[in-house]
């Protein structure tokens, strides 16, 4: 694949999505809500679309490929727990929504806030997310670094690659908040699916159907086909991994922010029979083309470069191979440029609004646009520690972030929760969690993944029984409880 190809697939793109996005500044407003949220009034289609290529990102293609031709087909187990996972949007989902639009909440850190009577509550979910996203952030940028310099043969170096994927995330977040990143979502995704499914297609014809793939898997390595497999995967380290992935969907707060912007729940449900659809395509496609790397380019130095490999082949088209590329690229971007506007909407109302009392919506819309080129920046500085295997260091970020969901768990369906047990266990869980990664990650022969829910779980549920919930705390459209009627909205002490 030559290197003016690439260049020019790379430069039809951008000035696509650079159309798209403008487009979307129609009629845009300058509130919080408006440019975080999209006015609460997306639809069901775009929202599906746009959820599919934030969740779907560099990690999918570049990165469960690696893990596949890695660890072999618990890779695909580790994938299928994650979408068991999604499931939780039907629970959670509609009480996001209800509460967002009954008390007019920007984050998924300013609701646990209001439901817990204490700002303490958002500003420590809120740094929590800025500490344990930035890494995640990284891992999209390394994700194109690997992708473009993987298939020019370091002509475009990785660096170079990062460099291009923080420029147009900045921009498709700046341009017009979350409606230019829907819009821009929506066309990536359409060209996520359709070109990675012909190539899956293609390459599999190629080595004879699918039957002859998995007989020479068989004959290479019949460890890729079992359980725990060649290596990578025990049950501890498996169940290390898929646990804080289950939780994805209301952990990591670029996801659960967009329960709040659908304009009906019929628009919620359309979006999340969709996703379903398009996730279960995507995860199979990805998982193939994992096993197809490792039959046709066995021995590669690093897994994360299967794809890349891949694409680059005689195996598949040229045009495309450029076509799936930027997908996985627009992927990646998405991801990025949807966890920069979450972490700047969470910094700006939960760590700046409440640190300092300052609630003026205007002046809050101007620090979070302010702050996108700052935490794109350290991400970016992240990302050039090059750091191998994407798929562990996302699940890394996601360990660090699921010691929040007892206390989201805890908003709807415990009443007795208090603001004192929501601090102690994301306080506790996150310096559990630390001190597991930088002692070696065993404990008992369990490592964080498996470890950091259930202590934190502990320490929200004991502390929250010795001690009283605040007057302050709202319950009104959280716990359903005929003694709320009469709740009125409370800002946090």
């Amino acid at each position: 694949m030559t290197l003016s190809l690439v260049l020019w697939g790379i430069a039809i793109y951008v000035v696509l999505s650079m159309a798209v996005a403008w487009a979307s500044r129609s009629g845009a407003p300058g509130s919080m809500s408006g440019y975080f949220l999209g006015n609460r009034k997306m639809g069901g289609i775009v929202l599906a679309l746009s959820y599919s290529a934030t969740t779907y990102s560099a990690f999918m293609m570049v990165g469960l490929a690696g893990l596949t031709y890695r660890g072999g087909v618990g890779a695909l187990g580790f994938e299928i727990v994650y979408f068991a996972g999604v499931t939780l949007v039907a629970i959670f989902g509609p009480r996001f929504w209800r509460v967002g639009r009954m008390h007019g909440v920007v984050t998924p850190f300013e609701m646990l806030g209001l439901r817990y009577g204490s700002k303490w509550v958002a500003v420590l979910a809120g740094l929590t997310s800025l500490v344990f996203l930035i890494p995640y952030s990284a891992v999209q940028l390394s994700g194109v670094g690997y992708l473009l310099s993987g298939m020019t043969q370091g002509q475009i170096s990785f660096g170079t690659g990062i460099l291009i994927a923080t420029v147009l995330a900045i921009l498709f977040s700046w341009i017009a908040g979350i409606r230019s990143v829907m819009w821009t979502d929506s066309l990536q995704a359409l060209v996520m699916i359709v070109a990675s499914v012909a190539v899956c297609g293609l390459v599999v014809a190629e080595l004879g159907g699918f039957f002859s793939l998995f007989d020479r898997i068989v004959q290479a390595s019949p460890a890729h086909l079992q359980v725990p497999g060649p290596g990578l995967f025990s049950f501890a380290t498996f169940l290390g991994m898929s646990l804080p992935w289950f939780f994805f969907a209301i952990s990591n707060p670029q996801v659960s922010q967009r329960l709040f912007m659908p304009a009906s729940l019929a628009a919620m449900r359309r979006m999340l029979i969709i996703f379903l659809c398009f996730g279960l395509v995507y995860t199979i496609v990805s998982v193939i083309w994992g096993f197809s790397a490792f039959v046709l380019f066995p021995g590669l130095e690093r897994p994360d470069l299967a794809t890349a490999t891949l694409l680059s082949s005689s195996y598949v088209p040229p045009v495309l191979g450029v076509i799936v590329m930027i997908g996985i690229m627009a992927a990646a971007i998405s991801t990025i440029d949807s966890i920069l506007l979450t972490l700047s909407s969470i910094f700006a109302r939960d760590v700046y609004g409440n640190l300092t009392g300052d609630h003026d919506d205007a002046r809050q819309l101007r620090i979070g646009k302010w702050v996108i080129p700052v935490i794109s920046l350290l991400a970016m500085g992240f990302a050039a520690m090059e750091f191998s295997m994407i798929a562990i260091l996302s699940v890394a970020s996601s360990v660090g972030l699921v010691v929040i969901v007892p206390a989201t768990i805890g908003a709807f369906f415990w009443r007795r929760g208090t603001a004192a047990g929501a601090i102690a266990s994301i306080a506790g869980g996150v310096a559990f969690v630390t001190v597991m990664y930088l002692t070696g990650n065993a404990l008992m022969g369990l490592n964080a993944g498996v470890l950091g829910f259930p202590v934190a779980c502990v320490i929200f549920v004991a502390v929250s029984l010795v001690t009283r919930p605040r007057p302050g705390q709202v319950l009104e459209g959280f716990v359903n409880d005929r003694r709320t009627s009469v709740a009125r909205r409370v800002r946090p002490a």
